[in-house]
């Protein structure tokens, strides 16, 4: 495989960085002897350029011509001279699992165009999800409503035991010769082999969330193979998965406690109460309420209980332009016994959609990557241990996580990929101070780890994937690193400082007269690009 690469020309690979791209309906191979990229386009009527193509990649790498998968891939060419042409750009939004393919049209159009267009925009399918073949699906009806409840107290220990049990069960029957080889340097390993199709000797990189994971590891593996890194909302490089989720469970604590507060101030509005406490305590009340009385969830299926309305909010710890509804949703329930807008919350936050992989690739990456206690007694009185002091969270983020418990493929006792820049040139990195998600302190050890990066932090922000919401301190960082490798000057642990964005107005989100309990329309999850989308998320 190393002896085909060799073979490609320098002039070859300099021409296959810069060079002009095909028009998309002329289906055009790109060949370096591993895999093959025909592209063709995506008619794709939002962004008409955008071209479709799918690349043979090994399942295991340490077999390079034994089994093979495929990697959806598709890219929106750079339309700038030929000698200003910076070459391709890699992009992941996190996961693991989660979907590439709507962030070359949607990033590229953040920026100036004279910066967009010298870029091949690469999005893909991470392996085994949506478009990749085969799409790896484990137990499609998982996240069917009604789940048992999360809360331990409320005696469903067995329930999930036995249902996280189950899917883990599921996934080794009909996938056991994949799913040992999901893991994120299987990933980073699919990375190079869409680096060498393309014919580039350097790739650019933007990964958010567990993207960013994905994009160190890469930079760690091929680091000479790395031309520029961005990194927003970073995984710490050597935390284990089940202490990153009680790292979680603390900061989503916050941030729900930032939203009981943001709601207090505005009494006016929701009529809950004017202090935080009292909103928490509302919030119970409408859990304890579903227990006995479920919601009708359609026009997903199924029932709306107290697994899926906590569901339903602890998505705003990622987004708080969330807040207005979830807001409303309490309000409406407990002053005018309306449960509309729990219902369109459910269906706009949290009902599943169409099964797209990512949970598989999530359990793949996640359990395999890292030794993850198998003993319940363990996790029983560890789990409790967090909740005395994070109660919003600790038991919906375990039990999302309780397949790790009876996973097949051990995790590695050594840990994950050791991050340590060497031959990296100099990384960008972003984070807020207050993502619940990837916690702050993931940023700061991923800096320590990186030689020569640049730690830009939003000071009180708390969006999960800080880039492109309108912030300009923190996109014009990105757009002259893009455009020319221009870097923060400031020389300390943290290069630059960005405000927070402000916190959205506090209203009232009324729900449309003609909303029936029996809307005609299936539910379907946020597009990537809404405001109140939560991208790359991370559980």
């Amino acid at each position: 495989m190393r002896k085909l690469v060799a073979l490609l020309s320098t002039a070859a690979a300099v021409a296959a960085l810069g060079g002009a791209s095909a028009a998309p309906d002329a289906p055009t191979p790109e060949d370096t002897g591993q895999g093959r990229l025909v592209w063709s386009s995506c008619h794709d009527t939002t962004t008409p350029a955008l071209q479709c193509a799918l690349l043979d990649v090994p399942v295991d790498y340490a077999a390079p011509h034994g089994r093979t998968i495929k990697i959806k891939v598709n890219r929106l060419p750079a339309t700038a001279p030929k000698k200003q042409q910076q070459g391709p750009i890699l992009l992941n939004p996190g996961g693991p699992g989660d979907s590439g393919l709507w962030m070359p049209g949607y990033i590229s159009g953040q920026l100036p165009q004279d910066v967009a267009s010298t870029y091949d925009w690469i999005g893909f399918d991470p392996r085994g999800t949506n478009g990749s073949e085969p799409h790896v699906v484990c137990d499609a009806h998982y996240f069917d409503a009604e789940r048992p409840d999360y809360q331990v107290s409320q005696g469903s220990s067995k329930a999930w035991l036995a249902k996280a049990a189950g899917y883990a069960a599921n996934c080794t029957a009909d996938w056991s010769w994949l799913l040992p080889h999901m893991t994120t340097v299987d990933n980073a390993r699919d990375m190079d082999s869409i680096r060498r199709a393309l014919g580039a000797p350097k790739i650019n990189f933007y990964g958010g969330s567990w993207g960013t994971s994905l994009g160190s590891t890469y930079g760690q593996l091929f680091p000479s193979h790395v031309r520029r890194m961005v990194l927003d909302s970073i995984v710490g490089p050597s935390i284990s998965w089940y202490d990153h989720n009680i790292l979680q469970d603390k900061e989503h604590q916050r941030r729900f406690d930032a939203f009981a507060a943001w709601t207090a101030k505005a009494d006016a509005v929701y009529h809950l109460g004017t202090d935080a406490a009292v909103v928490e305590k509302a919030y119970g009340k409408v859990e304890a309420a579903l227990r006995t009385s479920p919601v009708d969830a359609a026009p997903a299926p199924g029932k709306i209980g107290p697994a899926e309305f906590e569901d339903t909010f602890y998505s705003g710890g990622y987004n708080f332009l969330r807040w207005p509804r979830m807001a409303t949703v309490l309000s409406a329930y407990l002053t005018q016994h309306d449960t509309r807008p729990l219902n369109i919350a459910y269906n706009r936050y949290a009902a599943p959609g169409a099964d797209d992989g990512a949970f598989p690739a999530y359990n793949a990456a996640q359990c395999t990557e890292n030794a993850w206690p198998r003993d319940w007694e363990f996790w029983k009185k560890d789990q409790a241990r967090v909740n005395a002091a994070a109660p919003f969270y600790t038991y919906n983020n375990m039990w999302y996580n309780a397949a790790c418990m009876f996973w097949p493929y051990q995790g590695n006792p050594a840990g994950r990929t050791k991050i340590t820049g060497k031959g990296l040139p100099p990384v960008l990195l972003f984070q807020a101070t207050e993502d619940a998600a990837t916690p702050y302190e993931g940023g700061l050890a991923m800096h320590d780890a990186l030689p020569g990066s640049k730690l830009v932090v939003q000071t009180g922000g708390s969006f999960h994937e800080i880039l492109f919401h309108g912030d300009a301190c923190l996109d014009d960082t990105f757009t002259a690193y893009l455009r020319d490798g221009s870097l923060p000057k400031g020389t300390g642990r943290i290069a630059r400082t960005c405000a927070p964005e402000a916190e959205p107005a506090p209203v009232y989100v009324t729900p449309p007269p003609a909303l029936t309990a029996k809307a005609a329309t299936p539910a379907a999850p946020l597009p990537p690009t809404d405001p109140e989308a939560v991208r790359g998320v991370l559980r």
